[in-house]
């Protein structure tokens, strides 16, 4: 394993219950065609799989790569009993953000996957810049066939349907920061921006638009993104226009 206190050039955090996607969701990490090191944050919120998990996910990690576990033995999300709002993991993303040993750090949940090329990408175009993020793909929640590109939600700063109302978005998993220029906005990865616990992405989204920071684009899907079909009506009812779905 490598070393832990060097500096990586890049973390991926994720918050996971420890559903049996995790396994795909992390290997996807280790099939990452860039060469240099790469730390995986890994934040139990709250243990509803098996821990085997992790141990066979330690014993497979590549060399260029070392996985890091956060369990508290309790959930700070306040659907669970916690305090914080944000309904994917509590605090769980803002404490991984901080303990990440890297500037560049990036988040995947743990149903969706990256293409090969992700982490590389986003590294080449962050360069100079304080955040950086990739397009997505729509991809059927019982099939995992992919649908399309997603050309309508996360697409940046002031476009796509969100414009209006929150001045764009860009999806947790789609995007890369350097904390060291954008410290203030990880707190507000555990304050949900509904009163459901939701959309604290978008939140994160809001504050990184308002620094007015320069931020790169790769202008090319690679994200595998699960589209939960009654978590997200709108996005179905869009599909379902297009004649997608």
């Amino acid at each position: 394993m490598t070393s832990v206190q060097q500096p990586f050039d890049a973390a991926v955090i994720i918050t996971t219950t420890l559903r049996p996607s995790l396994k795909r969701a992390v290997e996807s990490i280790f099939k990452q065609d860039h060469g240099g090191r790469i730390q995986i944050m890994l934040g139990i919120d709250k243990k509803e799989g098996d821990m085997a998990i992790i141990d066979s996910l330690k014993a497979d990690c590549p060399d260029n790569m070392a996985i890091t576990v956060i369990d508290n033995g309790y959930s700070t999300a306040k659907r669970n009993g916690g305090l914080y709002t944000s309904f994917s993991g509590g605090s769980m993303r803002t404490v991984l953000s901080y303990a990440a040993n890297s500037r560049y750090i990036t988040y995947l949940d743990d149903d969706n996957w990256y293409a090969p090329y992700h982490l590389n990408q986003l590294l080449s175009v962050i360069q100079g810049k304080a955040w950086a993020f990739s397009l997505r793909w729509f991809v059927d929640q019982d099939t995992n066939k992919v649908l399309c590109v997603d050309d309508f939600v996360s697409v940046g700063t002031n476009k796509g349907v969100f414009a209006k109302a929150f001045g764009g978005f860009v999806d947790t998993n789609c995007m890369l920061i350097d904390k060291l220029q954008l410290h203030q906005i990880l707190p507000f990865w555990c304050m949900a921006l509904m009163e459901n616990g939701t959309a604290a992405d978008q939140r994160v989204s809001q504050a990184i638009r308002k620094s007015k920071l320069p931020h790169g684009f790769t202008a090319r899907p690679s994200v595998f993104y699960i589209l939960e079909y009654r978590r997200y009506p709108f996005i179905t009812d869009i599909l379902r226009k297009k004649g997608i779905i």
